[in-house]
């Protein structure tokens, strides 16, 4: 019996539809699958839903697939977000994975005075986010934003919004009563030698900041927004 292959396809998805996988995908099915004409595919596209479809030609550069019915209606989920000033690739990309499977709907990379990384590349980040929705179950893929300044992104902060500040100079981590689904959640990821004081008091005085303590150890940047992500998902869905 085979697996069924779980693929994002960027556009809109209903029941008849004959199109192609990407070449990636196509290589994916073929060669780490193993699938063959006839066999099941899950499709979703972060807007309606999952599908089911069945491969109709498997070639060796073509993957040609049927939508066959919707198998999972889109749900709704959490508004959670991440901002964070890059950091090196490895840990980045470890970073990406894990809080995508943890249900990080839009990565904000932000320059911050103390940030060494000043770069982000989107197209790999968004490539570990899909791969992290595909495998997780997730039905949507989070978006990924061009890299802005902390202070663009605290003047700009939407109204109904939080900002949980991760402040390893916080001793409370009391988020009772100041969550919702609905409403914008977004974690704050200092860089690797932490904000500067003076970015510190801009975060602190924003109306939206809500400080919490992750740990009493200094954690590394990939560490701290793993962490805040796993405390903001359980908070979000399970209280």
């Amino acid at each position: 019996m085979t697996s069924k292959a779980r693929l994002f396809y960027p556009k809109e998805l209903k029941s008849g539809l004959i199109s192609k996988l990407s070449e990636s995908q196509s290589h994916y099915t073929k060669n780490v699958m193993r699938l063959k004409q006839g066999d099941k595919i899950s499709l979703f596209n972060s807007s309606n839903g999952e599908w089911d479809a069945s491969i109709l030609v498997h070639d060796k550069d073509l993957t040609e697939f049927k939508v066959e019915k919707l198998s999972r209606p889109q749900e709704e989920q959490s508004n959670l977000w991440l901002a964070f000033s890059p950091i090196k690739k490895i840990p980045q990309d470890m970073m990406i994975q894990k809080t995508t499977e943890l249900g990080i709907q839009k990565f904000i990379p932000l320059l911050c005075e103390r940030s060494v990384v000043r770069e982000i590349n989107i197209e790999r980040a968004e490539k570990i986010a899909t791969e992290a929705s595909e495998q997780s179950n997730r039905i949507s893929v989070p978006e990924i934003l061009k890299i802005q300044n902390l202070e663009s992104f605290l003047k700009s902060f939407p109204e109904n919004g939080k900002l949980i500040f991760c402040d390893i100079n916080c001793d409370s981590s009391n988020l009772k009563n100041v969550l919702s689904k609905k409403d914008p959640i977004c974690i704050l990821i200092g860089p690797e030698g932490d904000f500067s004081e003076n970015e510190r008091q801009l975060i602190v005085n924003h109306q939206k900041t809500i400080s919490i303590s992750l740990a009493k150890n200094l954690l590394r940047a990939e560490t701290a927004a793993i962490a805040a992500a796993t405390i903001l998902s359980y908070n979000l869905n399970f209280k």
